[in-house]
């Protein structure tokens, strides 16, 4: 693996662990361990991977509190789900000597799934995404990050591919099989592939069952998995409107364009052309599922009437939001939000896209995809 730059991320770890303890959730590689040593240094770091450590805390829970002396006010036990039964000692801790913790981790499944005890709602979870524009800066750069994804050991990469194929294969060893998720690997691997080439569409579970060769009810629970794992998260249907019925299925994407990609077996992008256009429209989501993640912000939703009118992407009950990897934008790309405007229920109405300069047709925004990611993390569309 190729040595990864420190790039200061968009998530103010230092700001957060100050105040209360919390839980640092974010799938394998998106940068966890980085950004808490460099976020908080003082803090007393325990690693779980270490096998040490694992089987000293293991054994006796207690040793933790035994180690910790009075200077000792943040403490960070890095990949807790290897070792729930640790959160015990941890709860006993932040209640008695006032200790802070920063507990990371991939998956809160294990932890839930254990009966554990998750701190009583007293750490909140916050979650690490790969890399976004405004982090990246002048190392953006689109293409790049369409075709390899933002996953900073693979952004970074002087072998993507043989990095994803590797990535894939360590999801499915370590995350999967040593947790014990499900005992039959082979069918949850034909299950990635198909959901996989699901993405940002509507969920036919019935679909994915035929073609992955697993029941019905198996799929279901392997939805879940990869929505415990951080692996894919649902997008709901946006259902207010009045005039025109609103389609009630969700959709799903995976978190990362290039992890989704290697999945459906696709390498290099031309422009203009319909891959294209799919990996524009995952890298949209995943700015916009950060943005929600790091600033708490209100829901994001897709809106679709049985009309067929779409609309990609309806941000905080306030923007709906088009995504066309094209220029120039076109009447016939302004259906959907001119059909959505019509309801009079949203404030902004906004087409991202890879046109030059900003315009605005009938109250339609349509805006450069740099333009747009400015104005996001500035709050404008919220």
């Amino acid at each position: 693996m190729d040595p990864v730059p420190f790039v200061p991320r968009a998530l103010d770890l230092g700001r957060l662990a100050a105040r209360k303890s919390l839980f640092l959730f974010g799938p394998r590689q998106t940068g966890k361990t980085a950004l808490v040593r460099k976020a908080l240094p003082a803090a007393k770091f325990y690693d779980l991977l270490d096998a040490d450590i694992f089987l000293t805390l293991g054994r006796r829970p207690t040793q933790l509190g035994e180690e910790l002396g009075p200077q000792d006010r943040l403490v960070v036990l890095d990949e807790i789900q290897k070792l729930p039964a640790l959160l015990d000692e941890v709860h006993r801790l932040m209640e008695q000597r006032r200790i802070r913790f920063v507990l990371t981790g991939s998956s809160a499944r294990k932890l839930r799934r254990g009966g554990v005890n998750l701190l009583g709602g007293r750490a909140p979870a916050r979650m690490l995404h790969p890399f976004i524009y405004r982090e990246l800066g002048r190392e953006f750069e689109l293409t790049r990050a369409l075709d390899r994804g933002l996953l900073p050991s693979i952004y970074f990469s002087d072998s993507p591919r043989e990095d994803l194929r590797a990535y894939v294969g360590t999801y499915l060893k370590e995350e999967i099989a040593a947790e014990a998720l499900t005992r039959n690997v082979p069918a949850f691997s034909r299950f990635l592939e198909v959901a996989a080439l699901s993405h940002g569409t509507m969920l036919n579970f019935s679909a994915v069952a035929s073609d992955a060769q697993v029941p019905l009810s198996t799929v279901r629970e392997y939805f879940h998995i990869l929505e415990d794992t951080l692996i894919a998260r649902p997008l709901p249907a946006w259902g207010r409107t009045r005039t025109r019925k609103a389609i009630g299925t969700a959709k799903h994407y995976f978190f990362d364009v290039g992890v989704v990609r290697h999945l459906q077996h696709r390498s290099g992008l031309s422009a203009r052309s319909p891959e294209f256009g799919e990996a524009f429209e995952s890298y949209i989501f995943h700015e916009l599922s950060t943005y929600i993640d790091y600033t708490e912000a209100l829901p994001l939703a897709y809106w679709r009437s049985t009309s067929n009118f779409e609309v990609d992407f309806v941000l905080a009950d306030a923007t709906a939001i088009e995504v066309k990897a094209k220029q120039p934008v076109g009447e016939r790309d302004l259906r959907g939000l001119r059909a959505l405007k019509e309801e009079s229920l949203l404030k902004h109405y906004v087409v991202v896209s890879l046109e030059t300069r900003p315009r605005t047709v009938d109250g339609i925004r349509i805006l450069p995809w740099t333009d747009f990611l400015e104005r996001l993390w500035d709050g404008a569309f919220v």
